[in-house]
């Protein structure tokens, strides 16, 4: 991992993790706006439109420099295609962080979200300096949990029946990893 703190960009083999911005709103648009994506998001709304998008990405530079979350968009190397985003939460006061993540469909399966997880984990751990980092997903959605066993992340509990969607009680799964 290649992280430059003047560009706010982290360089890893197929991918850069950049800042959002404003431009990417349509594309962004694009790939949330999909129920699949919804159903496993915890605060995604659906449909998903523009001006969510744009909202989304207002703060993003502001929170980046207060170190209150490092959002970054998933972005091809070479064509600067955007794939997805990742989020590093601060949860400076626990001296940790949450790690999120969606990946657009038509690019599930390709790696993606693992690669640019593995590079948010070094950042958090080799720049910010946290103790641990932890994720969650919906028991529905195993895909999320093998991409955190994939970076080395271990099962630390269920909450069984958390979280309500879709008038649906859904299982949230907790996984962490300490600094090593």
């Amino acid at each position: 991992m290649a992280y430059s703190e003047e560009a706010r960009i982290i360089g890893i083999d197929r991918l850069f993790l950049r800042l959002f911005k404003e431009s990417d709103a349509p594309e962004v648009t694009r790939l949330r706006n999909n129920y699949n994506i919804y159903k496993n998001a915890l605060y995604l709304p659906y449909p998903y439109y523009k001006e969510d998008a744009l909202i989304w990405i207002k703060d993003h530079f502001e929170n980046f420099e207060e170190e209150r979350s490092f959002e970054f968009a998933i972005t091809d190397k070479l064509t600067g295609k955007l794939y997805g985003a990742i989020a590093l939460s601060n949860q400076s006061k626990f001296s940790n962080g949450e790690l999120a993540y969606w990946i657009g469909e038509e690019y599930w399966g390709n790696g993606y979200a693992t690669e640019a997880a593995e590079a948010v984990l070094e950042f958090a751990f080799a720049e910010k300096g946290y103790h641990k980092v932890f994720a969650r997903y919906f028991h529905t959605n195993p895909a999320s949990g093998r991409i955190m066993k994939k970076i080395g992340m271990k099962k630390e509990g269920t909450l069984k029946e958390h979280v309500k969607k879709d008038d649906e009680y859904i299982d949230l799964i907790f996984f962490g990893i300490l600094e090593q």
